[in-house]
């Protein structure tokens, strides 16, 4: 099947690149990085857009690429880390920093990045991004029983560290 990359697909990257790159910068809590692989998930895409069974599956498939992009940005990080955790500097704050300044939302933020990874990925997606239990599920290759029980043990989690406030 034959899918012309033309108007179509400019409207799914107008329509889907700021959600995606929302979607990474709560995952990797880096902008730039953030931006890198919600790139790195369309330039996927369109290298694969002719094998492309079914289109309306394209949101999907961006959506999984930046999740696994984003997991790649968190190993590198981790293993940079462990060689150069003197050299690397703290990234300056972004330009949405005065929105994020809200000691609350610090506390949450704080708490979400503390998640274990499949926890926070779970919670970003269901509750931030408003993913059915099926779309995050098929997001991150697993079955809706795992979403749900991950989902529990995260905002037990939160619970604990910000208090009662379900």
């Amino acid at each position: 099947m034959t899918i012309d990359a033309g108007p179509v697909w400019q409207q799914l990257y107008q329509d889907s690149y700021h959600s995606l790159l929302r979607l990474a910068v709560l995952l990797t809590s880096d902008r730039l990085a953030a931006e890198d692989a919600v790139q790195d998930a369309f330039i996927g895409f369109w290298r694969r857009v002719e094998a492309l069974d079914d289109p309306g599956a394209a949101r999907g498939y961006l959506r999984t690429a930046v999740v696994n992009n984003s997991r790649s940005v968190l190993r590198r990080r981790r293993t940079a880390g462990k060689h150069l955790r003197d050299l690397h500097p703290p990234d300056p704050p972004g330009a949405d920093h005065a929105l994020m300044t809200d000691i609350r939302d610090q506390e949450l933020r704080a708490a979400v990045e503390a998640l274990p990874r499949r926890q926070r990925e779970v919670v970003v997606l269901r509750y931030w991004s408003e993913l059915s239990l099926a779309e995050v599920a098929q997001t991150l290759g697993v079955s809706i029983g795992t979403v749900k029980s991950t989902a529990s043990r995260a905002m037990d989690r939160l619970e604990q560290a910000l208090g009662d406030t379900r």
